[in-house]
């Protein structure tokens, strides 16, 4: 039997596919607006912000910007709330170089959904989705297990980079177990 050897860059490589995700399958692959579709299933929703701040993104973050380890980037997290829960926890990225230029208006949204804002605009491209099923020690189910009232051994993740004249930002949607509760 041959055992292959984990090395570092295999923990940050994020599937083409969410294999076996069962119940979150609907969610992850949902192309359009996340933020429309959590509309459509809570009559309720909104945005809880979290925190702003400029700070290093995560080393997988920073090598899909094309940033280096050293360079800060403006990180927004927020909760997606529906039927008074977080069901999604979001978190964006945001090379500096893009606050003075075509997402100027970002860093001030507030309790307003990034989503409504990247799908309003035609001219934004986005890549095809990734997925990656998040461990206990991956720093995202980290920040999101804060609003948990329980710990799963894991969580469905999904991201994508949005771009307009050469800026581009992360948005990474973390799947709280509360979106596929009866």
């Amino acid at each position: 039997m041959k055992i292959r050897k984990s090395t570092p860059q295999a923990r940050y490589r994020w599937l083409v596919k969410p294999f076996c995700s069962r119940r979150y399958h609907p969610w992850l692959t949902h192309a359009q607006s996340l933020t429309a579709k959590l509309q459509l299933a809570y009559p309720d929703f909104y945005v809880a912000p979290l925190s702003v701040a400029l700070c290093k993104p995560n080393r997988d973050e920073a090598a899909l910007l094309n940033l280096s380890l050293d360079r800060v980037a403006l990180v927004r997290n927020v909760l997606l709330c529906g039927g008074a829960e977080p069901v999604v926890f979001a978190h964006s990225v945001l090379p500096t170089r893009g606050l003075r230029g075509v997402w100027h208006g970002l860093g001030k949204l507030g309790n307003k959904p990034l989503g409504a804002t990247l799908f309003a605009n035609p001219k934004v491209k986005r890549t095809v989705l990734s997925y990656k099923k998040l461990s206990a020690n991956h720093v995202l189910y980290q920040q999101a297990r804060k609003y948990l009232t329980n710990q799963p051994s894991f969580l469905w993740a999904r991201r994508s980079v949005f771009s307009l004249n050469c800026a581009s930002i992360i948005v990474t949607e973390v799947f709280l177990p509360s979106i596929v509760s009866p």
